[in-house]
């Protein structure tokens, strides 16, 4: 069975999420050992190691150069990652991976938003209830005004917003870059902003084990950024925002299995229903699929769907 752009998409993003879930936790475990803009600055030196799988045999490593005209795309791009790592790391340091997480779901509500305004994507109304039934989870979750607010949640709602930008921006450049340049702005953008930042705060890594968990975010934190931007190609950015909410399943079973974290009832109840907001969209989907009669969506569908999107 052939799979639309579409599924192909989600997968590409259920992917990166999790890549990006797993390299929050290898940052976490470095909390108290590496300064965290240090950490950051890690996404984007052994995120090097993946220009030679992304690259083609006709491509230049030249071709990581963005053009004049495409600079200001470029850059936006590149501060948006920079921005994100930056604050996520900390953020991730100082709160449990859950509380974190619920925060910077915020993302999908502002990419919708940053989608129909920007993109004139036409947002469902299925995918504003998921984002609304989310929102609702994350209030649960934080519960304000019982829980101090702090520098953790501040990192936490900036990387929701420059996580959002960057989908946006990876969404304005498909068809319009190559692949090496899109790859580029993620790697340039952790390499400078953050290698700026540590200078005066640089630390080798203490043993091994350092070392391994370093590298863990770094590799996986930018494979994550290249699958997200390889989804954002072939499916609208307000799906691919959506299906970040497969990354509380990971941060639940790290925060039980490796920190070792306390999950109250309340916290428990905010995380199910934040994690079910997720599949909302898609349960719509289908059931519309299923009282039309047309179980499947066929490649030449999705064209028109696409074409659809963008011409409203």
């Amino acid at each position: 069975m052939r799979l639309s752009q579409a599924t192909i998409g989600l997968l590409l993003a259920l992917a990166g999420f999790a890549a990006l879930a797993i390299s929050d936790m290898f940052s976490k475990l470095l909390a108290g050992q590496i300064n965290p803009f240090e950490v950051a600055f890690s996404g984007g030196a052994f995120g090097l190691l993946l220009l030679p799988l992304v690259k083609k045999k006709h491509e230049s490593y030249a071709d990581t150069i963005p053009y004049k005209k495409e600079i200001p795309l470029w850059l936006l791009r590149a501060v948006a990652v920079f921005t994100a790592t930056a604050v996520s790391v900390e953020a991730f340091m100082l709160l449990s991976m859950p509380e974190a997480l619920s925060l910077m779901f915020l993302m999908p509500f502002m990419a919708n938003i940053l989608s129909a305004v920007f993109l004139k994507e036409r947002i469902s109304l299925a995918s504003w209830l998921s984002v609304f039934v989310g929102f609702i989870g994350v209030l649960i979750v934080l519960r304000p005004g019982v829980k101090p607010f702090n520098l953790g949640y501040v990192c936490a709602l900036i990387s929701a917003l420059a996580n959002a930008i960057s989908v946006i921006a990876y969404k304005v450049a498909a068809g319009k870059t190559n692949k090496l340049e899109l790859l580029s702005s993620s790697l340039c953008g952790p390499l400078i902003g953050n290698g700026l930042l540590m200078m005066g705060h640089f630390t080798w890594p203490r043993d091994i084990t350092a070392w391994i968990n370093l590298f863990g975010y770094g590799f996986l934190a930018a494979l994550g950024q290249l699958l997200l931007m390889l989804a954002a190609q072939k499916t609208p950015a307000s799906r691919v925002s959506l299906s970040q909410y497969s990354q509380m399943i990971w941060a639940v079973l790290f925060s039980q299995i490796i920190f070792h974290d306390h999950l109250d009832r309340w916290t428990v109840l905010g995380v199910l229903i934040v994690t079910f907001s997720g599949t909302i969209n898609w349960i719509c989907r289908y059931m519309l699929l299923i009282w039309t009669g047309k179980l499947e969506i066929t490649e030449e569908d999705e064209k028109r769907n696409r074409l659809a999107s963008h011409s409203s």
